[in-house]
């Protein structure tokens, strides 16, 4: 028996043989040419032609990986029409005078190592994205196929790396897990793994060796390890995990439909976090009681420009008819830092994290606030909507978003169309300064909630991003804890509930301390919601 260690990236147990990924032949000549126009209309024929691809791509896979998810594809779309992407190719065309798929693969390598050799972890994985969008211009202008699996019978899939077209792509049937040499925890594959319910681990190295293809193996996308021609034993153990998972999911059904209620008998509330429409489909599936953050950034991502009032009213009115009575709290714009949109024209900064970002761009561009702000209100008549800010350090700051807000409703007023007059306004709190001054922001706030994800960081002074960090980056840090608890009892004595909707909502060692707190809520990803009322049962 071999034992291979990686980082597990989507949990769950599977068991099957090795199956390396066929992929066609793309072996890319610099081939001289003769006429440069010729080829660079190749090119843009090819460039088209992908473009074409992604845009199918993306209607196709939006029911299997999601709105938000397959919106990737846009993206890659729009890339392909980005002169960053684009003049370095049409350069190397005419500089060289060489066909397109060298210069295509030339030019796409350099770009993807430029996203490789970023510090920041996030932009790191970009990479991936920029080879995958890459690779299909030069499938379409080589005559190739896409390529997969070596085998007809369900496999565990291995790899180098899995591009998110090819994870997307996966028939679900065929494939147990998959387990890759290179990746990354953040990238979209892994995203996508967790979205489709595959066990996968990355991170492997030269360890997953093609001489292992064919061979038995199982695996713990948990633990992260590969066992390869496993014994009786080590199967047993992961039959006996796989039963046990399978044994909880059953008693989680249980508690679907009931009420979340501490020991005591004192209700809490378990919202969603979701980033478009259709993850409202996902929320109520998860059984939430209603959605804690919907991240209305996505609709200003991997665009060309800003989403204007109507297309902003669609979608909040969707997810909130989607919702029913259930309460939607929409966070307004949140980006910068590491969510990025080039048509926003933000300046660079040696830290972005703590420059221009979220409330501070919305406090500064009036037009693009009012009408979000606009556009919630209009859709808060469909459902039973709430609006919450960003990184909110001051009652100045809070006092100021909540006039653009008074403007907003006065705007819809003269133009008669029709809106809720109360819908409540909460704040994130997500600094040590919002957090101390808690009892002030509280005077002025129908609700907290608590963004314990940039809490820590700013707290601790570490960058969340940064995988190198996270032998420091202590999330259970008794600094972090004790502003949350100042967090939640300042609100109670303001009369105002207050609630988590950070990643450590999930952390089911720090439940109990929550309910000790007097937590109201905690917003976490669907999936979690049933083991959540099971943890808050027990305490």
């Amino acid at each position: 028996m071999i034992t291979l260690q990686g980082k597990g990236v989507s949990g769950g147990i599977a068991r099957g043989r090795l199956s390396f990924l066929k992929r066609s032949s793309l072996s890319v000549e610099k081939r001289p040419i003769d006429d440069v126009d010729k080829e660079i209309e190749r090119f843009n024929t090819a460039r088209l032609t992908a473009a074409e691809q992604l845009d199918q791509l993306a209607g196709n896979m939006t029911s299997k990986i999601g709105e938000e998810n397959a919106f990737l594809f846009e993206i890659h779309r729009m890339m392909l029409e980005d002169a960053d992407y684009t003049d370095p190719i049409l350069e190397i065309i005419k500089s060289e005078k060489v066909c397109a798929e060298y210069a295509v693969n030339t030019a796409g390598s350099r770009l993807a190592q430029d996203f490789a050799d970023m510090d920041d972890e996030y932009m790191k994985a970009r990479s991936i994205d920029v080879y995958d969008v890459s690779k299909r211009v030069i499938r379409i202008l080589s005559g190739e196929a896409q390529g997969g699996a070596e085998s007809d019978e369900p496999v565990i899939l291995a790899a180098d790396d899995f591009t998110p077209s090819e994870t997307a792509q996966l028939d679900r049937s065929k494939v147990l897990a998959l387990v890759s040499r290179q990746g990354a925890a953040n990238s979209h594959t892994a995203i996508f793994a967790r979205t489709m319910g595959i066990p996968a681990i990355i991170s492997f190295g030269a360890f997953l060796s093609g001489d292992l293809s064919g061979k038995e193996a199982a695996l713990d996308g948990e633990t992260g390890v590969l066992y390869v021609d496993p014994e009786p034993a080590v199967i047993s153990a992961l039959e006996a995990k796989a039963e046990q998972a399978r044994c909880e999911r059953e008693t989680l059904e249980k508690l679907r439909g009931k009420p979340t209620r501490t020991k005591s008998g004192r209700e809490m509330k378990l919202y969603a976090n979701i980033g478009s429409v259709s993850d409202a489909d996902a929320a109520l599936a998860g059984d939430a009681e209603g959605v804690g953050l919907f991240r209305s950034e996505f609709l200003y991502l991997g665009r060309n420009e800003y989403p204007d009032e109507d297309t902003q009213f669609e979608s909040y009115r969707k997810a909130l008819e989607k919702m029913g009575d259930r309460q939607v709290i929409i966070r307004t714009l949140d980006i910068g830092a590491d969510k990025q949109a080039d048509y926003f024209d933000l300046p660079k900064e040696e830290n972005p994290a703590l420059g221009m970002r979220a409330i501070r761009i919305c406090l500064t561009r009036p037009d693009i606030f009012k009408t979000q702000l606009r556009a919630i209100y209009r859709a808060s008549v469909y459902g039973n909507a709430a609006i919450m800010f960003p990184m909110i350090n001051s009652v100045d700051e809070l006092l100021k978003a909540k006039e653009f807000a008074r403007v907003a409703r006065e705007e819809l007023r003269a133009k008669g169309l029709r809106f809720h007059e109360d819908v409540p306004i909460g704040i994130m709190v997500e600094t040590p300064a919002s957090a101390v001054a808690s009892d002030i922001l509280a005077r002025e706030a129908d609700f907290f909630s608590i963004g314990t994800n940039d809490l820590t960081q700013y707290t601790l002074a570490i960058d969340r991003q940064n995988d190198s960090l996270s032998s420091f980056c202590d999330t259970r840090h008794e600094a972090v804890l004790r502003l949350i608890q100042l967090t939640c009892e300042n609100a109670h004595k303001a009369g105002i509930w207050c609630g988590i909707c950070g990643a450590l909502g999930v952390d089911l060692t720090l439940t109990e301390r929550f309910v000790a707190m007097g937590m109201d809520e905690l917003s976490v990803e669907p999936s979690c919601i049933l083991k959540l009322r099971a943890r808050i049962a027990e305490c």
